[in-house]
Order: structure tokens, then C-alpha cells, then sequence
């Protein structure tokens, strides 16, 4: 679980980039769409790097609370939830699911984790 707290912990600090006001590019690249105010998009940034300083800070110390593993997970696999249905409707290209690949293997393995926990206690 160390592992994948200190991985994920990078993708998301790197993520964060993504949804800066100046990575009109890269979101483009990524298929998701351009963005709307530059508040909304800080906003995101602001929210995928907190969960990233989370995930490392959890990696380092080696301790992770499992109310924060489950929004983690509950986030993770809600973001690839609203790109596959963007996707579905049209919305965006297949290449924003596809970029959100990693997300999903972390927040399946966060949901692992918290259901093997739960079966340990």
C-alpha cells in the first residue's frame, strides 16, 4: 500500500498541472475539454494536489486513515465514472477515459484495500 500511496502521490502532484489555466495544451492532449474560469480550474488543481500531498504524506509515514483511503477511492473512481459517461455521451474523446486509467487501477486498489481491512477488524 506504500507503494502505490508514494505512486499516486506523484500522479496526482504532476496531475494537478494538468488543470492549471495555462495547460490549455496538455488538456487537450489528455482529450478532456478546455476548462471554463481560470477559479474553477485552481480549484481542481488546488483539490487533485491536496489529495497528492495526502498520498505522500500517507506514503512516508506509512499510515493511512481509512476514512481518507475511502474518499481517495470514492474520488478516483468517480472522476473515470464522469469521463467514461462524457465519453458515452459525446462529450469528450475516448482519450479522456483512457487518461484517467491510472486513477482507476488506484482506486480499485484503494477499495481493495479498505475491504480487506473491514475483514480484518
Amino acid at each position: 500500500m506504500r507503494r502505490a500511496l508514494l505512486t499516486t502521490a506523484v500522479m496526482n502532484v504532476l496531475g494537478a498541472g494538468l488543470f492549471l489555466p495555462s495547460a490549455g495544451a496538455l488538456r487537450a492532449l489528455a482529450g478532456v475539454p478546455a476548462g471554463e474560469h481560470a477559479v474553477y480550474l485552481l480549484t481542481i488543481a488546488m483539490f487533485v494536489l491536496l489529495f497528492g500531498l495526502g498520498y505522500l504524506y500517507c506514503g512516508i509515514t506509512g499510515r493511512a486513515d481509512p476514512l481518507f483511503i475511502a474518499i481517495s477511492a470514492a474520488g478516483k473512481l468517480s472522476f473515470v465514472a464522469i469521463l467514461v459517461f462524457s465519453w458515452l455521451s459525446g462529450a469528450v474523446s475516448l482519450r479522456a477515459p483512457l487518461s484517467a486509467v491510472g486513477d482507476l487501477v488506484f482506486g480499485l486498489m484503494f477499495l481493495t484495500w479498505l475491504l480487506g481491512d473491514a475483514r480484518r477488524t
